[in-house]
């Protein structure tokens, strides 16, 4: 893995348009789902990031055929195995949701436990207990997570966690139950936009779901899926992270190709902190007007605040006037960005799960280390606003869920290089 890093000149103004890419967390469980069918499944807008690499390796490995022609995917899952071996399985945490396709058509599934971003303990627990209502017993050994099942049988689930529902466990339970005997009702799950993005492409592949979008899905079984094509939607979190660089240091930033819909809890609290923002059916524009305003966020479930933009708020909030307060309700260990931050010279304190930001005027450059994807993004969005250069190190994570950040924002008119360590 090349360690490279970025250098952000700070001081540079923001503006023009750009395209946002394919979503990230929908197509990841969209390519996995193409294991559910013999036939060819054909996926557009899926954005070129080391994450779905592995992905299509795992697939590839698996034994599907995969051919890849500029953010097209083509898959042919003809003849599979069933055990996704550790050594690509560790580099990335969604590698898991291979494991309810493989136990919805092959009845048996082997994958190694998973590695991915170190925001505290991400367990799988809810996936396993979601595959073991639809009758599947679950062994972990030596490191493998074996399920298998003579049938699978249509059931109610509630995939209620601890830090509310878990959207790649509804997505894994849903992929399983699509092929069970029965109506399986998932109850307690996931609502973002990225599992109504695969309810849509399994339904395009004969399977009959409703309900995907709100807390309670409804999975009634079929006997086999057939082949189809699907666009995945474009990736929110991309688009809130260029959102807030356009308010950090923009003159009007226009994001194209987007869906204003699954942004409002951003945008909302974009307008609240005191932005112009504009919107038509795929376009969102931003423009400064006048002082910015400090906020209090908490992250919640879709369609509250996303802890996927908990961190780039923060580089927003660290140079707003006043005193901010950020409370992280989803993954309370989420703010290691924070230490890196306050490097740059930010007024941050942390008392439980609630960082207080008090604005200050400036920030000032210093070598910073990115300790996962969204951090990663904030340490940018914060260079942006800083005196001097920012050197940022380990943006190897910013490569798992940005599509060519450092290119976008240089079109934006960024000073921004990447350099080869």
């Amino acid at each position: 893995m090349a360690m490279d890093k970025i250098l952000v000149h700070g001081g540079a103004t923001l503006q023009g348009s750009v395209r946002i890419s394919g979503s990230k967390n929908s197509a990841l469980p969209i390519l996995a789902a193409a294991l559910l069918t013999r036939e060819p499944c054909i996926i557009h807008h899926v954005p070129d990031l080391s994450d779905i690499n592995y992905m299509l390796q795992i697939l590839s490995q698996l034994g599907a055929e995969v051919e890849r022609a500029s953010g097209t995917v083509t898959i042919k899952a003809e003849n599979i195995k069933t055990h996704a071996p550790y050594d690509i399985v560790r580099k990335m945490r969604a590698s898991v949701c291979v494991l309810g396709p493989l136990l919805g058509r092959e009845k048996e599934a082997t994958v190694a436990l998973p590695g991915g971003c170190v925001i505290g303990d991400r367990p799988i627990d809810l996936h396993l207990k979601g595959f073991e209502a639809l009758g599947a017993k679950v062994r972990v050994v030596g490191g493998d997570v074996k399920v298998f099942a003579a049938e699978l049988r249509g059931t109610s689930i509630s995939l209620r966690g601890k830090y509310g529902s878990t959207v790649l466990g509804t997505d894994n339970v849903m992929m399983a139950a699509v092929l069970a005997e029965g109506t399986t009702v998932i109850e307690a799950a996931a609502a973002e936009p990225e599992v109504v993005d695969l309810a849509n492409f399994l339904n395009a592949m004969g399977a009959r779901i409703e309900g995907a979008g709100t807390r309670r899905i409804i999975i009634e079984g079929v006997s086999e899926l057939h082949g189809a094509e699907h666009e995945v939607i474009p990736d929110r979190i991309e688009a809130g992270t260029f959102l807030v660089a356009g308010a950090i240091c923009g003159q009007g930033v226009t994001l194209r190709n987007v869906k204003p819909s699954h942004l409002e809890s951003i945008t909302e609290r974009l307008k609240m902190a005191g932005f112009h923002l504009e919107n038509t059916e795929k376009t969102i524009t931003i423009k400064p007007n006048g002082g910015a305003k400090p906020l209090e966020l908490t992250t919640e479930p879709y369609p509250g605040f996303p802890t996927d933009m908990q961190a780039q708020m923060c580089a927003l909030l660290a140079t707003s006037p006043g005193i901010s307060t950020v409370t992280e309700n989803i993954f309370p260990q989420r703010f290691m960005h924070l230490s890196e931050m306050k490097r740059m010279g930010a007024d941050i304190k942390i008392e439980g799960s609630t960082a207080i930001i008090q604005g200050v005027e400036k920030l000032s450059a210093a070598p910073v280390m990115a300790s996962d994807l969204r951090a990663s993004a904030a340490l940018v969005l914060a260079g942006l606003k800083a005196e001097g250069v920012t050197e940022i190190n380990r943006v190897y994570h910013i490569d798992r869920g940005y599509e060519h950040i450092d290119e976008k924002l240089a079109e934006l008119g960024a000073r921004i290089e990447r350099v080869k360590v």
